[in-house]
């Protein structure tokens, strides 16, 4: 993610209203027709943190700061959407985002806002998020209803069906979904809750990227494979358009099922990217020889790749109440090229629809994530190195852990106010500082 960000800076957001009317008309022609051709949805989100002060033995380059912060992000977004021929589906997603991110977005490898990544600054900055296609070929094998959502016309599809999406979209909209933990604006926040946490698939500063991806879907089966391209830098805006040499590659295979009457699917994900990246052994080697501190800036000259796998389970366990976990490995060979730094996690929660206190549309989570690091990744950072996000200058090394619970309320119609809390033991695997807390309100509305 793009550090535009003053380290410590606090700025609240200029005429937030303003911003969210300004948006507004784009909801105008929304439909609830059981079959559309066309639909608008919109959304505005606001996520306020607060982190009191924490101890620590020491603190780096790259450490969370130790004093109190606090932090905020707002987006607003709205989605096009027209059918221009049979099967055919385009969409255009204009966003405005603005947020100052605890300690400059340093300091953690599971931040605590997913919403953080797609800020820009403490000032309003306009940008297209998505402009795609989506082109889907009917196989048969019967019909399922699709409801009119953001990037979703209503209307149905058959369950057997070839479908190709091409165009500028965010990885995570096509692979590793999971109902029960997905979303940073209405679900948990944690990044490492949003999806996979050693899943550093390609993607810009604020998330999103170009590519194709192709999936198939048969019956309780789905296969989907797909090729995006890459930031030319680690973490930046500017995209590498050489696709056919730098890349992330991902395959998924998804299998839906019924445990004692109630549905789930099982998700299994494999990738490799490719990019200009650097290796943690070869900073560690140069800094042996020079006797310097080692830096991976200094070692970037070559093309490497990163390999990893993931594995996603949602499962209802009643009708209101859903358990998810998620586990994921990345070889931790290089550097953090486009999201968090985490080379393994293993995640797991509960999520309750509030139908159980006569609210629907309430609803609660509970969720615990452990992340790692590889042994080169370690050692690196043992010896004084910095990573994009991560380096205390030293390293009493623990596997980050982190507990994230959360309430959303819905008082109106279209509006959810949500507490949410996170604590965190051994910040950015660190055993000499922590834990840390972080308490979080989110605004949410959405038509």
């Amino acid at each position: 993610m793009q550090l535009a960000y003053k380290r410590g800076a606090w700025l609240k957001p200029r005429s937030v209203c303003a911003l969210t009317a300004c948006l507004l008309p784009i909801i105008c022609f929304a439909q609830t027709a059981e079959f559309e051709n066309a639909a608008a949805h919109f959304q505005a989100t606001y996520v306020y943190q607060h982190k009191p002060s924490f101890p620590a033995l020491y603190s780096g380059a790259n450490s969370l700061i130790t004093q109190r912060e606090r932090s905020y992000s707002f987006t607003a977004t709205g989605f096009f959407g027209i059918r221009p021929w049979r099967g055919g589906e385009l969409y255009f997603d204009p966003e405005v985002s603005q947020g100052i991110p605890l300690s400059g977005l340093t300091g953690l490898g599971g931040f605590t806002n997913g919403e953080i990544a797609r800020t820009a600054g403490p000032h309003p900055v306009f940008y297209r998020a998505r402009l795609f296609l989506r082109q889907t070929w009917g196989l048969g094998g019967g019909t399922d209803a699709v409801e009119s959502d953001a990037n979703q016309l209503a209307g149905s599809v058959d369950k057997r069906r070839v479908v190709v999406t091409a165009g500028n979209v965010s990885v995570t909209d096509l692979f590793d979904d999971n109902t029960y933990s997905h979303d940073a604006r209405t679900q948990f926040l944690n990044w490492a809750l949003v999806t996979h946490g050693a899943f550093d698939f390609a993607a810009d500063a604020r998330g999103y990227t170009w590519g194709l991806a192709l999936e198939y879907f048969h019956d309780d089966w789905a296969f989907r494979a797909g090729r995006f391209m890459q930031p030319r830098e680690p973490n930046q805006l500017a995209l590498d358009t050489s696709i056919f040499r730098h890349y992330g590659d991902q395959i998924e295979v998804e299998r839906a099922h019924t445990i004692a009457g109630q549905p789930g699917k099982l998700r299994v994900l494999g990738f490799r990217h490719v990019a200009r990246m650097a290796r943690f052994q070869d900073a560690l080697d140069l800094a042996a020889q020079t006797g310097t501190t080692p830096d991976i800036n200094a070692v970037r000259v070559s093309d490497q790749s990163k390999l990893g796998f993931g594995v996603n389970l949602e499962q209802s366990l009643t009708r209101d109440l859903g358990l998810f976990a998620r586990a994921s490995w990345a070889d931790g060979k290089t550097e953090t090229y486009a999201y968090a730094e985490i080379d393994r996690s293993m995640s797991g929660g509960l999520l309750m629809k509030g139908a159980a206190w006569a609210r629907p549309q309430d609803s609660a989570g509970v969720a615990y994530v452990r992340n790692f690091l590889s042994g080169p990744h370690r050692e690196y950072l043992a010896k004084g190195g910095l990573g994009f996000f991560i380096g205390d200058g030293r390293l009493n090394y623990r596997p980050e852990d982190i507990v994230e619970a959360f309430y959303s309320w819905n008082p109106v119609k279209h509006f959810w106010l949500s507490l949410d809390y996170q604590h965190i033991w051994n910040p950015a695997y660190n055993a000499d500082r922590g834990p840390v807390h972080v308490g979080s309100v989110r605004l949410h509305v959405e038509f």
